[in-house]
């Protein structure tokens, strides 16, 4: 296999890079600082690219400045395909397709199991968590300049539940999911709406926590994360300290091989609707169902095997992609080609728990 040389910062490079290829896998990150370079030349040169960014800030800027370009290329770039957010994205969508009627509501719950060494992550993520945050304004900006329709609400309202709440389901703490599940499976169910008229599903994610001793470190390490963000010198003592502010859980070296191989995840979702031939508009959801997606570990593991197969499915399944190019989120993007199956044959598996119960 030959190699094309490729620098961040040089365009000519990139651009070079680009001419020669149908797509381009983009791994560096954080990718505010590093990723558009790479989107501008792919667009520019007729290339489709695919990462694997986590940063809404990154993503809605993409799509406002490259959509159009994309388009009129016929190429297309694909964020989030990643363990951010292909799971969940793709998730929701398996969990709509098992359910025999009209899927209105879904939730999600992420359950990361490692092993006597614990689990860690790179602090590449941790960066682009604190420059995210740190950002949330311009988040708002973006998306106001998009002018986004809202998603209408089909079926009964989906209640959130609270910042710190005990799970029925799991016997263990949960919170809400910090990552952008949320946000890019919203961008895919508006998509599938407005273009495919398809029911949009309301969604929301938790992560599983453990118990009581869990939760009090993480509410600590979250307050004094959220304290120190929204100052030029908390957000340095923030990069520079990543495994002392985190209690562990990001470091500079990221995790040794033993804690990976040790490490996976479980994404289960329950999902609620109506069974067919009721209408949705009217009355209480009468049908629920649980699926789940497992995979191992997630950040350098799952996360490659979801990137590879989403650049496979692009090449191999083009005549199931949107009949035009563009700026599109993993579920807008692959949900008529044969991604899930790519995937559960690599090692991360779409299964329902639960058939639909009326």
């Amino acid at each position: 296999v030959g190699w094309l040389r490729g620098d961040g910062g040089d365009e000519g490079s990139l651009a070079a890079m680009a001419r020669q290829t149908r797509l381009v896998l983009d791994c560096v990150g954080p990718y505010r600082f590093f990723g558009e370079p790479v989107i501008k030349a792919c667009v520019e040169n007729g290339a489709s690219c695919i990462d694997i960014s986590g940063e809404p800030q990154f993503l809605a800027g993409m799509y406002l400045k490259y959509n159009e370009k994309a388009a009129e290329k016929g190429v297309y770039v694909i964020g989030s395909c990643g363990f951010d957010s292909i799971p969940a994205d793709m998730g929701v969508l398996y969990t709509r397709d098992k359910l025999k009627g009209t899927l209105t509501a879904v939730e999600s719950f992420l359950t990361v199991k490692s092993g006597p060494e614990g689990s860690c992550i790179h602090d590449g993520t941790w960066k682009s968590a604190v420059y995210g945050l740190s950002d949330q304004d311009n988040l708002k900006k973006l998306r106001k300049q998009i002018g986004y329709t809202p998603v209408p609400v089909v079926g009964a309202k989906l209640k959130r539940r609270g910042l710190v709440f005990y799970s029925q389901e799991f016997k263990e703490y949960s919170i809400p999911f910090m990552g952008s599940d949320v946000s890019v499976v919203k961008r895919s169910q508006r998509y599938l709406h407005t273009q495919l008229q398809e029911t949009p599903v309301q969604y929301a994610a938790y992560a599983n926590v453990g118990g009581l001793g869990s939760v009090m470190k993480l509410m600590l390490a979250g307050i004094l994360f959220l304290l120190l963000v929204k100052f030029s010198f908390g957000r340095k003592l923030l990069i520079k300290y990543p495994e002392f502010f985190s209690a562990g859980r990001f470091s500079k070296k990221g995790p040794t091989q033993k804690q990976m191989d040790e490490t996976s995840f479980t994404m289960t979702f329950f999902g609620e609707g109506y069974s067919e031939g009721q209408d949705p508009q009217k009355g209480k959801p009468n049908v629920k169902i649980c699926t789940q997606v497992k995979g191992p570990e997630p950040g350098y593991i799952a996360t490659p095997i979801a990137m590879v197969q989403a650049a496979v499915a692009l090449l191999e399944d083009a005549a199931c992609l949107p009949a035009q190019g563009g700026v599109y989120s993993p579920g807008a993007a692959f949900s008529k080609t044969k991604l899930i199956d790519r995937l559960n044959k690599r090692g991360m598996e779409f299964s329902v728990i639960s058939k639909p119960e009326v």
